[in-house]
């Protein structure tokens, strides 16, 4: 038998572990109109995408989940249910707008451009249209957005307003060992550092 044991001296010491902040999402103060955020990653929308939130959602429009019915259509094949589409580009817009949102207050202006189809891949960006500070509240302030999603054509899809109410960063005192959604005292700790 082979001995497999490693008796080599490692003369360099491991780097000193640290804490590092990670992305946060971002505060209020941290929007300026005009801005535009291409949010990560695209996503191929699936069959079972669009027949799991058409029944969840109990749409019974055969255009959804009846091949024979959506072939004598004037799109040839099923249709995306809007309502993927909508929760699709509002979660992939969640990162950048609203992972410090202590409300939605509204989705306006809704609007679907063109179909999508099992297998599109969905890719959003949020512009700043507005934002403006509450007299009634010191902790948070109002974010107006346009909402854009686009198929891997470059077809727009869909384009919705969202208006999240965003913590101001002094409220909410990130850090690197309680990011938003952790609990204190969940994991690496800085005095494990």
């Amino acid at each position: 038998m082979t001995d497999t044991t490693d008796d080599t001296d490692d003369t360099e010491e491991s780097p000193d572990k640290q804490l590092v902040e990670g992305w946060h999402g971002r505060y209020y103060e941290d929007f300026e109109v005009g801005d535009v955020y291409k949010h990560p990653f695209g996503r191929t929308v699936t069959e079972t995408d669009n027949v799991w939130m058409t029944n969840v959602t109990m749409n019974l429009n055969p255009m959804h989940f009846n091949e024979a019915y959506a072939a004598e259509t004037e799109f040839g094949e099923r249709l995306v249910n809007g309502t993927v589409v909508i929760a699709l580009a509002v979660g992939m817009s969640v990162i950048d707008v609203s992972v410090n949102a202590t409300a939605n207050l509204g989705y306006d202006d809704v609007r679907h451009h063109s179909p999508v189809f099992h297998g599109d891949t969905i890719f959003a960006e949020s512009e700043v249209l507005r934002k403006r500070e509450l007299e009634s509240r010191d902790h948070v302030g109002i974010v107006e957005t346009e909402l854009r999603a686009y198929n891997q054509h470059d077809d727009l899809v869909l384009s919705l307003e969202r208006t999240p109410m965003v913590l101001k960063r002094e409220y909410a005192e990130p850090s690197a060992a309680a990011p938003p959604g952790w609990p204190d005292g969940i994991g690496t700790q800085p005095e494990d550092c």
